[in-house]
């Protein structure tokens, strides 16, 4: 989830992307890439390609899921373009995906919405996109690496655990995992892979210490059910890991002048021979994403003490 739908920083559905060629006046984020479409389930589904087709072979491909009421041109903007970075260099290929009315057919049992409602297949959609980037792109099907915001996060939380084959890693921002009797994929194992959290422990549209959302937030997103908290779920991904050991926590240097009021604590779950992960808590946080690209301030402080498309990049070994 991010911020309503009457947030100027949002725009509608992909679908109404406008097709405009990219200027060298705009700022990268203000360049409106054109969507791609590919046909699931009955009816067409569109994502945005950043990456050139005839690039080097073998590219890693990383999946950027957008939070409620955006849509992948607009969670680009949203991040200032930042992950276009990880294509720039060649070494990998970014896609954003579209959801379906602004949201994903996640694992939360109370969700409302109509990628609920409608039951869009949102894991054949990855899979059909995946397949055809490694048709089109030469991206290596070995090397993909899942990166959810909010309701986005919910979704990559649904396919570690319903797709494992699919992923070498995910990260999940400002998204915690639903508690049991809230998670309809509780009977599945998610995937074995690094797993990267991050979230602010301000945010209140998704609680870092878990429990009901407020009224207003059920209300305005369809949602609803008790979540885990933020270290409670990097556990959770930690002790499927098959880690064992303690985990390690330390506070991370604030950037030069620094006046955000925010701070940030790494804690590590690692083990020999053992997929880590990583929380990020963003003390004084948002419902935002770390990086050079502030959000509204409607949904809180951003840190820019860290920045996640860095942080991501060197956990997975992304521009390896």
């Amino acid at each position: 989830m991010t911020e309503p739908p009457s947030n100027p920083g949002v725009a509608g559905r992909a679908e109404d992307a406008p097709h405009v060629t990219q200027s060298p006046s705009l700022r990268q984020e203000e360049q409106t890439m054109i969507p791609e479409s590919i046909e699931v389930g009955g009816g067409p589904r569109t994502y945005t390609v950043a990456g050139e087709a005839d690039g080097k072979p073998s590219r890693a491909l990383v999946m950027i899921f957008h939070g409620s009421s955006q849509t992948g041109q607009t969670h680009r903007k949203f991040t200032g373009a930042a992950y276009d970075s990880l294509a720039s260099t060649g070494e990998a290929v970014v896609v954003y995906l579209d959801g379906h009315g602004g949201n994903w057919n996640d694992a939360r049992r109370t969700s409302s919405f109509p990628a609920r409602t409608d039951n869009m297949d949102d894991i054949g959609f990855t899979r059909a996109v995946v397949e055809k980037l490694a048709a089109s792109h030469r991206i290596d099907t070995g090397r993909v690496f899942l990166v959810g915001y909010s309701n986005g996060g919910q979704m990559v939380i649904r396919l570690m655990h319903e797709a494992p084959d699919l992923l070498a890693g995910a990260a999940v921002i400002a998204a915690t995992l639903p508690a049991p009797e809230n998670f309809l994929a509780a009977d599945a194992s998610p995937a074995p892979v690094p797993v990267a959290l991050i979230h602010g422990t301000k945010d209140r549209i998704v609680p870092y210490a878990g429990g009901e959302m407020r009224w207003w937030v059920r209300k305005l997103f369809k949602v609803g059910g008790r979540s885990l908290s933020a270290p409670q779920t990097a556990a959770y991904f930690a002790e499927h890991n098959g880690i064992t050991d303690e985990p390690v926590s330390s506070r991370l240097p604030q950037r030069p002048g620094s006046t955000d009021g925010t701070s940030v604590e790494r804690t590590s779950y690692q083990q020999q021979e053992r997929p880590p992960v990583v929380l990020y808590t963003v003390h004084g946080g948002g419902h935002t994403i770390p990086g050079p690209a502030k959000g509204p301030a409607l949904l809180g402080r951003t840190n820019q003490d860290i920045d996640t498309v860095e942080v991501l990049d060197e956990f997975f070994g992304i521009r390896r």
